[in-house]
């Protein structure tokens, strides 16, 4: 073979190792979205700095967008709460629980699929909007993201960080004289650090509904900068 043909062979094998390694290698980013506010929405706003952020230290992403407002989550009805009892009581899935729990499945491989995880979550009523609450419940589940041994529940789902980005429309910061209504910060990171989380960043924007148009921009200018330093 000519020097010239062999050099543009070897170039173009060093091309392919590099796609192939950079596929491997892309970081697959699951943002879950529990704001049913679309461009209006404050949370986003923030998320979207903050997955800019992600994406420009990673190189490249593999972004998957799971907006619970419109995806049709699966019910915990009585078969599905069954086929829970199962898989805490150390059994297998059988009868019915086995088909009803598919969708169930699919939801936590493709949670636990991702490397990195981004909550956008408004608060409502001091806690999570319902949706995502229905998302935990789905996901939380023996033998798939924790489990029970003889000295306790471990968390199956580490190894991964996630970040939770949350306005409110109060003040409800350390030190705030509403400071223990907040139920979303130490909820979220009570459930995360029980399936094994142990890298939980918090970003909020607060108060937003409390505030000057002038005051809720800076405090969403404020946030897309602490979301940008924590990655």
């Amino acid at each position: 073979m000519p020097k010239e043909q062999q050099a543009l062979v070897n170039y173009i094998a060093t091309l392919e190792k590099k796609a192939i390694s950079e596929e491997t290698t892309m970081k697959k980013v699951l943002h879950i979205v529990a704001s049913p506010r679309g461009k209006a929405s404050r949370t986003l706003r923030i998320s979207a700095g903050l997955l800019e952020k992600i994406r420009t230290v990673q190189g490249k992403i593999e972004l998957d967008t799971l907006d619970l407002f419109a995806e049709k989550l699966p019910e915990m009805n009585v078969t599905r709460v069954g086929g829970k009892y199962m898989l805490m009581s150390g059994q297998e899935l059988s009868g019915d629980a086995v088909g009803a729990w598919e969708q169930i499945k699919a939801h936590i491989d493709r949670f636990l699929a991702a490397d990195i995880i981004v909550i956008s979550t408004p608060m409502w009523n001091f806690s999570v909007p319902y949706v995502l609450k229905h998302y935990i419940d789905i996901i939380a589940q023996p033998g798939f993201t924790f489990k029970y041994t003889e000295s306790g529940p471990i968390g199956l789902a580490g190894n991964r960080v996630i970040y939770i980005v949350s306005t409110r429309g109060g003040d409800y910061s350390a030190g705030s004289p509403a400071a223990s209504f907040d139920k979303l910060d130490p909820y979220l990171k009570q459930v995360f650090s029980f399936i094994g989380f142990t890298d939980i960043r918090f970003i909020a924007a607060q108060p937003m509904d409390a505030n000057s148009e002038e005051g809720r921009e800076a405090k969403i200018k404020e946030a897309i900068s602490k979301a940008e330093q924590l990655v």
